[in-house]
């Protein structure tokens, strides 16, 4: 359980729910915080505390990383290519930023295990792109998810990725799919928090591992096939699987 003090140290959208609680999943020894990540997903990936670097990174380091931008997970070149498919101008602009990103061991390549996590029903956005801003990083950002759709409707039939809808949703599947077209396994983890009971004046919070699947099925239909859930998928002979996972971490505010 968090103390007072470290709750302080976080900004204030995030001292509770699943924010809170990524920073909670990530705090303590190097060694039993690769172990959490790893049972996320179920053992499919090698997570080193030797050498693989997250973010969060506990209490001690809480920010959230934007691989486009933060070192340490990917080459520069890598998040230099990333950053042009994404963007055509880069001042101003804003990228994806990831509720837990980890290092990885994946089918025997250095990969990355990124993690969205949800707390409570409604929490998982429907809205679409917003126009505003920059209207060159508009369109560019919306050829992005188009050609990841085209790139996973290649191996899967039943994608289908837009800006106009479920924005959120579906830029964490074109990043996903790009780090791997680009030779960097991934898996892409939706993460439900249970009983998060201080979210209960935002939503319903899951209660248990069903509800939360239930919800996220619910969320992705027509959107994403059900098919993606269930196997590997291989991006020009890298592999990209997408896992729902769930676990529970108590906090009394």
């Amino acid at each position: 359980m968090p103390t007072p003090a470290q709750i302080a140290m976080l900004e204030p959208t995030g001292r509770r729910g699943s924010r809170l609680r990524c920073v909670m999943l990530t705090d303590g020894d190097r060694a039993s915080v690769a172990r959490r990540i790893s049972a996320l997903i179920d053992h499919q990936a090698t997570v080193d505390p030797a050498r693989h670097v997250w973010l969060p990174n506990g209490f001690a380091l809480p920010q959230e990383a934007k691989l486009g931008e933060t070192a340490g997970f990917i080459s520069h070149h890598l998040r230099e290519a990333l950053m042009k498919w994404w963007l055509m101008d880069r001042r101003c602009a804003n990228l994806p930023n990831w509720d837990i990103v980890s290092g990885a061991t994946i089918d025997g390549r250095e990969g990355l295990i990124l993690v969205e996590a949800k707390a409570y029903d409604g929490e998982a956005r429907t809205d679409g792109k917003s126009r505003g801003g920059n209207p060159n990083n508009d369109k560019h950002i919306r050829d992005a998810i188009a050609l990841a759709n085209a790139g996973l409707n290649g191996v899967v039939r039943g994608w289908n990725l837009t800006a106009e809808s479920h924005y959120q949703l579906c830029n964490r599947f074109a990043w996903a799919w790009k780090l791997a077209s680009l030779k960097v396994p991934v898996v892409l983890v939706y993460l439900g928090f249970l009983n998060a009971k201080e979210m209960k004046d935002c939503g319903q919070p899951f209660v248990t591992r069903v509800d939360w699947q239930n919800a996220l099925h619910s969320h992705c239909k027509g959107i994403v096939p059900e098919a993606a859930w269930k196997q590997q998928l291989e991006i020009n002979g890298i592999s990209m699987r997408a896992l729902i996972g769930s676990t529970q971490l108590d906090y009394e505010p």
